[in-house]
C-alpha cells in the first residue's frame, strides 16, 4: 500500500509531485501486444449515473475513472500519480496549489483549465446538485459543509482559480493527503458549456464531454456501456486499449460462465464459497487482494425496532464471523468487528471486548439484553440487499445465527442495487446489507459512514460528543494526537452500534493470462483502463 503519508502541516513540509513524461502503466521489454486493443469485463451492477457529481457506488466510478480525470490519479498499483495536475504543492496548514498541465484537453478539445474545477466544484457541493457525496468530500474544503447544506453559496467553497492553469484549494482544516482525495472525479473538472447545452442530459453517450482517458460512446441500460479511446487525451500515446465493454452482471456464477466460455476477459468477483475450487483450476487467471473496505449491515435507527441500543448490540453479537468468513464467503476475507479495517492510515481498529469471548457467553448476553429491551423471540426484521449469490448467501447464515440462537426472524427482500442505494439514502429500511470502499486511505473516509451530518450516513445514527471529538482531531497538526482523537470518536460510535461490521473486503476475481498491467497490490480496487493492455496470445 502507498498511503500519503502524514507529515506536520505545523511545519510546512512540502509536499511535490513532479510529472515525467507518460503516468500510464510501462508495457515491460519483450511484451508482445496483440493487435487488436479491447477489453471486456464484468463490472459487478448497472450504474446509477454517470454524473461525477452524482455517483457514489462503484460501478459508476469504476468507469467514471475512464472517462474523467482528476488533478490526480491512481494507478494500478495504488500510488497517487498526477492527473491533469503536473505538480502541486502544501503552502500553509490549509492551503494547497496545484500546477495544470497545459496540454490538458477535453473530448471536444478545448484546454482543460482551472475554471473547469472551479465550476466542477461548486456544482458537486451545490444543493441543487442533489449529490450523495457533497457532504463526504465537501467537509475537507473551506466553507465545504455549509455550502453543501446550503447555508452558503457556492462562490465560498474553498477553490479558486490564480491563473489559467493554477488551482487553490482552501481547507477547514489540514489535509494532509489532499493529494490522495484529489483523484476521486467527484472533484474534477466539469466542461461547463455541455451541461449548460444539455442540463441533465450531458452525461449521455454523445452528448458528455470529458477529459479522461475514454469517450462515452453506448449504453444500453442492464446490457452494457462502451468506452472507446479518446484521442485527445493528453497522454493517449501512451494509452494501449482502444475499446473497453463494462457488463452489469450481478449473477455471479453467470459472470464466471461468461469468462470461462471466452466472452469476458475480467470477473468482478467470485461467488462465495469457491475459491479454493478455481485457485486449483485456475492458478494463473485467479487474483486476489485485501482491501481497504468493510463489508457491514445498517441498522435503521430511526425505526421504532431499532432505537434501543441493546437491541443492536445483542443482534450484533451473536453472528459468528470467522464462520462467515472461512465457510460462507471462503475466500480469504477477514472477521471485522470494528468501522475501521487494518490497513488504514490515521485510526486504529477497536473490536468489540466480546469479540474474544465464547459464542456461548456471546449468546447468553444477547438474549439478557433483548430481554431487558422487551424483545421476545418469534421477532421480525426486514432485511434489504441487492441481487446476489454472494449476499443472499451472507443474508441466510446470518438469518440462521439469529433464528437458532435468539429466536429472532429475518425475512429479506432482494433488488437491483440502484434501488437499494436509493431505499438507504432515504432510509427506508430496517436492515440493510451495505459496504465500503476507501475512496482515499485515512480513518476520515469510514468515519464518514458514521458522522452525524454525512450523506453517507444511511442509518441516521447521531454522536454529537463523538462529532466534537473527530472535529478536534482534524484540525490537529499533531499526528499521534489526531491519530488518538480518531480513534476515541470511532470507539464510541460504534459502542452504540448503528451497523454490524461483519467483514474486511477481498476482491477474488478471475482475469485472463493476457490482460496485462493489473497489480495485486492496489488497496483500495481503484483501477483505469488505460493502464491495462491486452498480450499477443
Amino acid at each position: 500500500m502507498n498511503p500519503i503519508s502524514k507529515k506536520s502541516t505545523a511545519a510546512l513540509m512540502l509536499a511535490t509531485s513532479l510529472v515525467a513524461g507518460s503516468v500510464a502503466a510501462a508495457i515491460p521489454p519483450g511484451v508482445q501486444l496483440h493487435p487488436t486493443q479491447t477489453m471486456i469485463r464484468s463490472n459487478g451492477s448497472e450504474p446509477e449515473s454517470m454524473d461525477p457529481a452524482v455517483a457514489e457506488t462503484v460501478p459508476a466510478n469504476q468507469i467514471l475513472r475512464d472517462l474523467f480525470e482528476g488533478l490526480t490519479a491512481t494507478d494500478t498499483s495504488g500510488k497517487t500519480v498526477p492527473g491533469v495536475a503536473e505538480s502541486w504543492k502544501q503552502t500553509n496548514a490549509t492551503t494547497w496549489v496545484f500546477k495544470l498541465r497545459q496540454n490538458a484537453k477535453f473530448s471536444n478539445g478545448d484546454p482543460v483549465t482551472a475554471e473547469d474545477f472551479v465550476y466542477g466544484i461548486r456544482r458537486f457541493v451545490d444543493p441543487k446538485t442533489a449529490s450523495p457525496y457533497a457532504t463526504t468530500f465537501g467537509v475537507f474544503l473551506l466553507n465545504g459543509l455549509e455550502v453543501a447544506q446550503g447555508k452558503k453559496p457556492t462562490s465560498e467553497i474553498g477553490v479558486k482559480a490564480l491563473d489559467k492553469f493554477t488551482l487553490e484549494l482552501k481547507t477547514q482544516d489540514p489535509v494532509a493527503f489532499m493529494p490522495e482525495l484529489v483523484a476521486n472525479t467527484q472533484l474534477g473538472p466539469v466542461h461547463k458549456a455541455t451541461v449548460e447545452k444539455w442540463g441533465k442530459d450531458w452525461v449521455k453517450p454523445g452528448n458528455m464531454v470529458g477529459n479522461g482517458a475514454y469517450v462515452f460512446k453506448d449504453w444500453q441500460v442492464n446490457n452494457r456501456i462502451v468506452v472507446e479511446k479518446n484521442p485527445q487525451y493528453w497522454d493517449a500515446a501512451n494509452t494501449t486499449l482502444t475499446r473497453v465493454t463494462y457488463l452489469p452482471i450481478e449473477d455471479q456464477p453467470a459472470d464466471v460462465k461468461l469468462w470461462e466460455s471466452g466472452e469476458t476477459d475480467y470477473v468482478y468477483q467470485l461467488p462465495p464459497g469457491v475459491f479454493d475450487k478455481y485457485k486449483a483450476q485456475y492458478p494463473k487467471e485467479l487474483r486476489n487482494q485485501a482491501i481497504i473496505g468493510l463489508r457491514y449491515y445498517d441498522y435503521q435507527t430511526r425505526d421504532p425496532a431499532f432505537k434501543d441500543v441493546r437491541v443492536r448490540k445483542a443482534l450484533s453479537m451473536v453472528i459468528d464471523r470467522e464462520i462467515l468468513s472461512r465457510r460462507v464467503t471462503a475466500d480469504g476475507q477477514a472477521a471485522a468487528y470494528s468501522l475501521i479495517v487494518p490497513g488504514v492510515v490515521g485510526a486504529d481498529p477497536t473490536p468489540y471486548e466480546w469479540a474474544t469471548w465464547t459464542m456461548d457467553k456471546r449468546v447468553a448476553e444477547a438474549k439478557r439484553l433483548l430481554e431487558q429491551a422487551g424483545v421476545k423471540p418469534g421477532t421480525k426484521y426486514v432485511f434489504s440487499y441487492n441481487t446476489s449469490e454472494y449476499h443472499k448467501k451472507m443474508a441466510i447464515f446470518v438469518a440462521s445465527e439469529w433464528k437458532t440462537k435468539l429466536g429472532i426472524i429475518m425475512e429479506t427482500e432482494s433488488m437491483e442495487f440502484k434501488v437499494l442505494a436509493k431505499k438507504r439514502h432515504d432510509g427506508s429500511f430496517q436492515i440493510a446489507r451495505n459496504g465500503w470502499l476507501a475512496d482515499y486511505n485515512d480513518a476520515t473516509t469510514f468515519l464518514a459512514l458514521v458522522r452525524c451530518d454525512s450523506d453517507q450516513n444511511t442509518n441516521h445514527h447521531c454522536n454529537r460528543e463523538a462529532e466534537a471529538i473527530i472535529q478536534k482531531g482534524t484540525q490537529s497538526t499533531d499526528v499521534a494526537k489526531r491519530k488518538a482523537l480518531l480513534t476515541q470518536a470511532s470507539k464510541m460510535i460504534m459502542d452504540d452500534y448503528p451497523m454490524i461490521p461483519l467483514l474486511q473486503y477481498s476482491l477474488p476475481r478471475l482475469i485472463k493470462p493476457y490482460v496485462g498491467g493489473y497489480s495485486e497490490l492496489n488497496p483500495q480496487d481503484h483501477y483505469r483502463s488505460k493502464d491495462f493492455y491486452i498480450i499477443k496470445h
